[in-house]
């Protein structure tokens, strides 16, 4: 079987920190890895072609893209940076003080710069992205590109298609370490997934010539993509969102969520049962006649007994835990954030946790709270809970 995507995600971000080739911001894992030679891999971007006649250019905000922000500015490019999560907006657009020189350019490309030199930039402003860099976490010469996971560089893309700001032949680029071109399969891939078509390295300039289409814009409803059940449950916490749904239903568009959409309920429902993983399922076992195996600690909601079998629980897995870390620990984190399991299984031996929701959607937005943190020094890897991986 072909790895998946978090196998791959692993394997990048435990060699660049293992190798050395790690940079700040660390540890990488969980993150758009910045990585040595990035400032080079950057100034590869003045020499494509598709740079010089661009005139607007959308750079992420990762810290491994700083030289391609430093670059659009001197070029003076009209420079987009997606907003933090989309908590604010889609875009902000940097403007340097007029007669800015090479330094405060600089400053214009850090993460702070974004914000002390930066203005909004609406649904209504007209922006024509001209040219799209991404970061990534790996990369294939065929152009395939895996992110870090959260999807929202697939979910600004579809929102740029959406508002008319890209077209279908504009030009994506990534920026990466050589070690992060590796062979991926089709067959992990979504059709959400944002692909590629330059890739930009220490050491090389690769141009894909990816014929697998982009993202046509936001498919609300549809039953088999992931960026969907992100989209249903984020609406709330992304205000640009819900208003570019209301003007797509009053453009007479189908906006209905999959959660709302009876035809596809029980499509919802089977998903879900198929991520779910049994305790019986993910501990580990003793071989004959060796010493029985620690059974994992767990935690149910006394008003609850008939949690386990149930059919509406949904559970979220919960590695890269460190050794050092106490059950009362998690609990504590999972109560500040509001996002309190029905049941906590807790396997601190296998530096992982399973939490069982009493809905998918809670599940979700436990995965989104928990992705990102850092207990104890180590960011956790959250997903939700998958019946086919025996380990975690």
């Amino acid at each position: 079987a072909a790895a998946s995507k978090w196998d791959i995600r692993e394997k990048v971000w435990e060699h660049l920190e293992a190798s050395g080739l790690a940079e700040f911001p660390r540890p990488v894992r969980g993150r758009i890895p910045n990585f040595k030679g990035s400032p080079q891999a950057c100034c590869s971007l003045r020499e494509l072609d598709v740079f010089s006649r661009a005139r607007e250019v959308k750079v992420d905000p990762d810290k491994p893209l700083e030289g391609a922000r430093l670059a659009a500015l001197q070029a003076r490019k009209t420079l987009l940076v997606p907003t933090p999560r989309l908590r604010t907006g889609l875009f902000n657009r940097i403007v340097p003080p007029p007669g800015a020189n090479k330094e405060i350019l600089r400053r214009c490309a850090t993460s702070q710069g974004v914000k002390d030199y930066s203005v909004p930039v609406g649904l209504d402003g007209k922006a024509q992205v001209d040219l799209v860099v991404v970061g990534s976490v790996a990369v294939s010469e065929k152009g395939w590109r895996i992110g870090k996971g959260e999807g929202y560089a697939d979910m600004e893309y579809a929102m740029m298609v959406s508002m008319g700001a890209v077209q279908e032949d504009t030009p994506v680029v990534t920026i990466v370490h050589d070690c992060q071109v590796l062979d991926i399969a089709e067959e992990i891939l979504d059709d959400h997934d944002l692909t590629v078509d330059y890739i930009l390295t220490p050491t090389r300039t690769i141009q894909t010539n990816c014929k697998r289409p982009k993202p046509q814009g936001i498919m609300w409803h549809k039953a088999s993509s992931v960026l969907i059940r992100v989209h249903s449950e984020m609406l709330g916490k992304i205000p640009i969102l819900k208003t570019l749904r209301r003007r797509e239903k009053q453009a007479g568009k189908d906006v209905t969520l999959q959660d709302e959409h009876p035809a596809l309920a029980n499509t919802n429902r089977a998903e879900i049962s198929n991520q779910k993983v049994m305790a019986a399922n993910t501990q580990p076992r003793a071989a004959p006649g060796s010493a029985p195996v620690a059974q994992p600690h767990v935690e149910s909601d006394p008003g609850n007994p008939k949690l386990e079998g149930s059919d509406t629980i949904a559970t979220v897995y919960v590695g890269n835990l460190p050794g050092s870390l106490k059950v009362s620990e998690l609990k504590s984190a999972l109560r500040e954030l509001q996002v309190i399991p029905v049941r906590l299984s807790w396997q601190g031996a296998q530096h992982r946790a399973f939490l069982e929701y009493r809905d998918p959607g809670a599940a979700d937005r436990a995965v989104a709270s928990l992705r990102g943190l850092s207990l104890g020094g180590n960011t956790l890897r959250v997903e939700l809970a998958r019946s086919q991986r025996s380990k975690g």
